[in-house]
């Protein structure tokens, strides 16, 4: 493969990581605007799209192995395919998260614990990834660490928000009266609470694994990863 073109590859490759990072973000945003407004046909839509998702992941891997095979990057592009690949695979998980609030929202009926405020831990996330990605885009080491700092306030947030729904589940007195119809609903709506709650989590999680993989590509710098 002459230079020139071999270039235009790893251009095209960080361009196309950052458009599916679009896509990824959008079904995510889509994901809890269904879950908040109780909506269907949204759940329905990011449910359906995972398989864009799916489809962009499985091409992307392909350019990553075919720049590795048709010249030997030297090692800065070398760092620079690899970390391309790991966060690719990170945005496609975000992506099966999105897809778990969409089917969350399809049997989410009412608010259990409305004091518990997942859409702003949740923006916070989406933040986030942004950024992650934006440091990836731009080569902004020093953005890197700022993610992981700004994860250690979300596991805290996420923390207080489960201990908080299992606290109120322990302490409360269900009604003798209460049908084993209205108990299992209840359950069910706690499982779905704490699993969003996780899920969230695991958004944030994404997030500083992909700004570990660009402080890696940018500086040679393994600190973050772990």
């Amino acid at each position: 493969m002459p230079r020139d073109s071999y270039q235009e590859g790893l251009n095209s490759l960080r361009e196309d990581v950052l458009y599916m990072s679009e896509i990824v973000l959008e079904r995510l945003r889509l994901g809890l605007d269904a879950l908040e407004q109780k909506d269907e046909e949204m759940a329905r839509e990011v449910i359906e799209g995972d398989h864009e998702i799916n489809q962009l992941y499985l091409d992307l891997e392909q350019d990553c192995i075919d720049l590795l095979a048709l010249q030997q990057p030297v090692a800065s592009d070398l760092r620079f395919i690899a970390a391309s690949f790991k966060i690719i695979t990170d945005l496609e998980r975000i992506g099966d998260l999105a897809t778990n609030l969409g089917e969350y929202s399809l049997t989410a009926e009412r608010d259990v614990y409305p004091e518990v405020d997942i859409q702003d831990v949740a923006d916070v996330t989406i933040e986030m990834v942004e950024n992650a990605m934006e440091a990836y885009g731009d080569e902004n080491a020093d953005q890197c660490y700022a993610i992981a700092d700004i994860d250690d306030e979300v596991d805290e947030r996420c923390e207080a928000a489960s201990e908080t729904v299992v606290r109120d589940l322990i302490e409360r007195e269900i009604d003798a009266d209460s049908s084993e119809e209205e108990i299992e609903q209840l359950m069910a709506d706690v499982s779905r609470l704490l699993l969003t709650i996780r899920d969230i989590e695991r958004v944030g999680d994404h997030a500083v694994n992909i700004a570990a993989r660009t402080l890696y590509m940018v500086e040679n710098d393994d600190d973050l990863i772990y």
